[in-house]
C-alpha cells in the first residue's frame, strides 16, 4: 500500500472517527507524524501488524504502530491526558479497557490502533512536530524503539509529508 492510499483509506477515516468521539482534532501535523511512524514501525509497505512480520512467531509488539502490552498500551490506558478518551473508544469498539485486551485487539482493529497511536502522540507535552528532526526526537521520546533505524527516518518523513500534501483534509 502506498502512503497516499494508507492515508486516504485507513488513517484519515480512523482519525476522523476518533475526533468525532472525544479525541483530538485531525491536523496535518498529526497525520504526517502518524504516517511516518507507521512506516518506520511497520515498513514502507505498511503491512506489519505484528513485530517480526512475516515470521511465524510474532514478537511482543502489535498493530501498525507496534505497541507492546506493558509499554505503550498500558501507558496510554493510564495516562491522565489520554485514559478517558481511550476508555470511551474502547467502549464504542466493545473492547475491555485493559492492557491485555487492547493489545490483542490492536493487531486487527484499525480504529483502536489509530486511537492508541494518536493518543500516545497527544500525551506528549510538546506540540506535534512539523520538522524532520523534531519529529525524530518525538518518535524516540514516545515510542522508545529498541532498534530505531535512523537511516530510514528521512525517507519515511519525506514520503509522509508528500502524502499529506497530496491529500488535504476537506474543509
Amino acid at each position: 500500500m502506498t502512503p497516499t492510499e494508507f492515508l486516504a483509506g485507513f488513517l484519515d477515516p480512523c482519525l476522523k472517527w476518533l475526533a468525532s468521539n472525544s479525541g483530538p482534532p485531525v491536523t496535518d501535523a498529526a497525520r504526517t507524524m502518524l504516517l511516518c511512524i507507521s512506516m518506520q514501525e511497520s515498513g514502507p509497505n505498511l503491512d506489519a501488524r505484528y513485530q517480526s512480520y512475516p515470521a511465524t512467531e510474532p514478537g511482543p509488539a502489535r498493530g501498525l504502530w507496534q505497541f507492546e502490552q506493558g509499554g505503550g498500551v498500558a501507558g496510554v490506558l493510564s495516562h491522565p491526558a489520554t485514559c478517558d478518551v481511550v476508555k470511551h473508544a474502547c467502549g464504542l469498539l466493545m473492547v475491555r479497557p485493559e492492557p491485555a485486551a487492547c493489545w490483542r485487539t490492536i493487531e486487527g482493529n484499525d480504529r483502536l490502533a489509530v486511537t492508541f497511536a494518536r493518543m500516545l502522540l497527544y500525551s506528549d507535552p510538546y506540540p506535534v512536530p512539523t520538522t524532520e528532526q523534531d519529529a525524530w526526537d518525538c518518535y524516540m521520546r514516545l515510542w522508545r524503539p529498541g532498534k530505531p533505524h535512523p537511516e530510514t527516518w528521512p525517507s519515511n518523513w519525506q514520503a509522509a509529508q508528500a502524502a499529506v500534501q497530496a491529500s488535504p483534509l476537506p474543509k
